[in-house]
Formats: structure tokens, C-alpha cells, sequence
């Protein structure tokens, strides 16, 4: 039994190994890993608040089972769904900071990505236990669009549908004068997987343990 529930694109192979270390921490293994040494950066802060997700993108965001519901139910119609999905092949990923935040975004066209992440949003809504006032309070404090708060209201996430911008975010929020700094360090560590054809063909269904860590409990091919 996890605390939450999350549908992540997590990455399989060279990079998925280069992130773990990077980050600290492996979700497909669901175990630490020790960081590289780059250029003299504390890499250990610099990714403090991503490592316990570990590499991976968004789908649908971090949820509380809805009473009544089961993770194997959820795991069932992960399953079920991921059979409809068809796999999508991006241009690329680049190495971009968006605002304070170090991460790996698509470049071209992320349409077919974003109509993705759409319909598990959807479709597994139902295993999604509604938010507290707490953590609508929390959220809010981002100074949310009316579109994001609306989502908020209604997925319990503000940035899905329309609002939704895949990313695999690598590093905590970094004081402004290091962003580039910290880019430039650790390009040449990613630059094998920048700008090449860049496929999501899997979602992983993760659980946020007890420790607050999440790790892998399944991974579904999408066979769509």
C-alpha cells in the first residue's frame, strides 16, 4: 500500500541511468544511487526536490486512492488503458530552465503528447481521491490562472488538458544567479540525449512509500 498514486513517463536505458545518478535516486529500483561529480557542483542540493520522484514526466500528477478503490483495480485499468495508447515519438528534448527550475522539455510538436496525458487524466480520474482544502490552499499559492484553478477544482492539479507542458525536471528551485551556471555544467553530461527523436512507448505506474520516495510498481507498453 502506497500514500499515493502517480502515472509517470520515466525513461528506460542510457538516460534513465544518467538521471538516477543525477537525481539520487533510481524509481525504477526504488534505491538511492550515488551522485556524479560535476564540475564542483553540490549536486545533492541542486537536485534535493526532484530526487524522491525520481527521472521521470508528469502524466497524471500525484493522487490519494479515492475510498473504496484498490491499487489493484488501478493497476488493472492502467493496464486496460495503456492496450488503447498509442505510443508518441517526439522531435527531441532540449535542456531548458523554465523560470528557476532546470528540466528536459520536447521540442516540435507535442500534440499528440499532450492528447495523451489527456486521456489518462480522464480515464483514471475515478481513482482519484478530491483533494484537501489544505492542499487546494497550497497549490494556490502558485498565483494560478483561472483555467488552472478550475482545473485544480476539477483534477485536483492545475496543469493538465489545455494547461499541460510535459517535462522532466532535473533540478530544485536554483537562486536565479546559477541557472545558467548549473546548465551550462551539466549539458555536456545530457547533450547525448539532446535533439535526437526521443519516443514515450511505456507509462509507469508509481506509489509514493512511507519514506515519501516513490519507485516503479509496474511499467505498461503503450500498444495502441
Amino acid at each position: 500500500m502506497y500514500d499515493r498514486y502517480a502515472i509517470y513517463f520515466t525513461p528506460q536505458g542510457d538516460l534513465a541511468a544518467l538521471g538516477a545518478a543525477w537525481l539520487g535516486w533510481d524509481v525504477a529500483q526504488g534505491r538511492a544511487v550515488t551522485h556524479p561529480d560535476v564540475g564542483g557542483l553540490d549536486v545533492a542540493a541542486i537536485t534535493q526536490t526532484p530526487r524522491k520522484y525520481g527521472l521521470h514526466g508528469t502524466i497524471k500528477p500525484p493522487f490519494v486512492l479515492a475510498e473504496g478503490m484498490t491499487a489493484d483495480a488501478l493497476m488493472a485499468q492502467t493496464d486496460a488503458l495503456c492496450r488503447t495508447l498509442a505510443p508518441v515519438t517526439l522531435d527531441g528534448l532540449e535542456l531548458a530552465a523554465l523560470g528557476r527550475f532546470l528540466a528536459l522539455v520536447p521540442v516540435g510538436d507535442q500534440s499528440a503528447l499532450a492528447a495523451l496525458a489527456g486521456e489518462v487524466v480522464q480515464q483514471l480520474d475515478g481513482f482519484r481521491a478530491m483533494p484537501s482544502e489544505a492542499e487546494l490552499a497550497r497549490r494556490r499559492q502558485a498565483n494560478l490562472t483561472p483555467a488552472q484553478d478550475a482545473h485544480l477544482v476539477r483534477w485536483g492539479y492545475p496543469y493538465v488538458l489545455d494547461q499541460f507542458r510535459f517535462h522532466i525536471t532535473l533540478s530544485s528551485k536554483l537562486p536565479k544567479a546559477q541557472v545558467t551556471q548549473v546548465r551550462q555544467a551539466i549539458t555536456p553530461l545530457f547533450a547525448p540525449h539532446l535533439g535526437v527523436p526521443f519516443e514515450i512507448g511505456s507509462l509507469t505506474l508509481a506509489g509514493q512509500r512511507a519514506d515519501g520516495m516513490f519507485e516503479e510498481i509496474h511499467r505498461y507498453a503503450l500498444a495502441g
